[in-house]
């Protein structure tokens, strides 16, 4: 647009004196730029508002009910996207929660925070988020030590509006508390007091943002890693992004979608046991209403799946590692290790043959749940026979709903748990 205008002006420069044109080619250029701008401005506002919640002349308003009932998102990223992805979570669900039974506007039952931090909803994206300001840290009402092999995971929505300013950082990770209470007003200030670690993801523009590992012994620093660039993520500003973490005793590795960011062998010092996860926004020049941090979907698990020896030699493998979308029997891209770790025992024993079982939590209809148990399992098995190659005829399928609980369906944790895939040998 520019080029075109100054190109006209050239043409008629023998009707005007020197000086008026070029007044007259300023005042366009300049003209030109601020509706250019404004534009910009008014497209990246119309983003905000709608990751906001907020009604605006073409956007209907925002859902204020979360949880199972809230309608997917589509897929922005596929599972074959995710085909480098080796990311396992641990077999036992220690934490977990959604938010989906905490009241909108407030700060999640059991959380404690230096600053503000309010549930909402938004309107492309399912459930209910926990929206994370400026400079403050958060602790999870996480009550369980997460042993020495553990892992964790969220889905994180970086919304960034570019003012010339630096983002905000955003980390994430583990403290030990050493027998303290794990929301304790002294770890908000000092949750490095006696052991942790976090992974801080520097949001910028231009594929210029960045990731560090850091973890401390004793509010020093025990281990330091140098910024490595992400220049991936500002891909998805606007969108979840999964985060995931495994540590093995000293061992810490970390996938950010479906890239492994860090794999350290000596990054954690086990001196102490950690049992609190926190996240931590830093400062920034942003006003609130310029950008917004979202997280949800937290779980911690521990111990090592050993998929193998389950289904080989015990004859049943269970896991909560195989997610969906809700109410939907699409499979997420961050299950796609889970499931080449099945296709890998299966293809080492082709003579075997299974049967996969879908479960689901008592959250909803029971025969809806019947149903989508059925048509997930069908999914699962789809999912081996085309992307890994496995024979269909060495594969049943089944869906049992919500009539085997292996756990409590009044907890946050007791659901995620039932929400559960089973592979059994016939």
């Amino acid at each position: 647009m520019k080029k075109k205008i100054v190109i006209t002006l050239i043409a008629i420069a023998p009707l005007f004196a020197t000086a008026q044109l070029g007044g007259l080619m300023n005042k366009v250029k300049n003209k030109v730029n601020q509706r250019v701008d404004n534009k910009v401005d008014k497209a990246i506002d119309k983003t905000l508002d709608k990751a906001e919640g907020k009604n605006t002349a073409d956007t209907p308003p925002a859902s204020t009910a979360g949880g199972a009932d809230a309608a997917p998102a589509k897929a922005d990223a596929g599972v074959k996207s995710f085909t480098k992805y080796d990311f396992i979570p641990g077999e036992k669900i220690l934490y977990y929660d959604n938010f989906d039974q905490e009241a909108l506007a407030e700060l999640p039952t059991g959380w404690n925070t230096n600053g503000s931090g309010e549930v909402v909803t938004l309107e492309k994206f399912p459930g209910k988020w926990l929206r994370l300001h400026n400079p403050f840290v958060y602790l999870t009402s996480n009550t369980k030590e997460l042993t020495e092999n553990y892992t964790a995971e969220f889905d994180i929505i970086l919304q960034l509006k570019n003012n010339g300013w630096m983002y905000p950082t955003f980390s994430g990770g583990f403290f030990a508390t050493n027998g303290e209470g794990g929301t304790d007003n002294v770890f908000l200030k000092d949750f490095n007091k006696y052991a942790a670690v976090m992974g801080t993801i520097y949001p910028a523009e231009n594929s210029g943002s960045r990731v560090q590992l850091e973890s401390f012994t004793d509010a020093r620093t025990y281990f330091k890693s140098e910024a490595k660039m992400y220049g991936d993520l500002d891909k998805y500003y606007g969108r979840p992004v999964h985060v995931a973490i495994q540590v093995q005793k000293q061992r810490f590795r970390m996938w950010i979608n479906e890239t492994k960011v860090f794999d350290v062998p000596k990054a954690v010092d086990t001196g102490y046991k950690m049992n609190q996860l926190f996240f931590k926004v830093g400062a920034t020049n942003y006003k609130e209403e310029q950008y917004g941090i979202y997280i949800s979907n937290i779980k911690a698990a521990t111990g090592l799946p050993d998929t193998r020896h389950k289904l080989i030699e015990e004859g049943k493998f269970s896991t909560t590692g195989i997610l969906f979308d809700v109410n939907a029997a699409t499979i997420k891209p961050e299950s796609y290790g889970v499931v080449k770790e099945i296709a890998g025992v299966l293809k080492e024993n082709p003579s075997i043959k299974i049967k996969v079982i879908g479960h689901t939590s008592s959250d909803g209809d029971d025969n809806a749940n019947m149903e989508l148990s059925k048509k997930r399992s069908a999914a699962v098995k789809d999912m081996l026979v085309k992307d890994f190659g496995i024979d269909a005829a060495t594969i049943e399928t089944e869906g049992k709903g919500e009539t085997q609980p292996v756990a409590d369906n009044k907890t946050k944790e007791g659901k995620a748990a039932n929400r559960r895939v089973e592979f059994i040998k016939l």
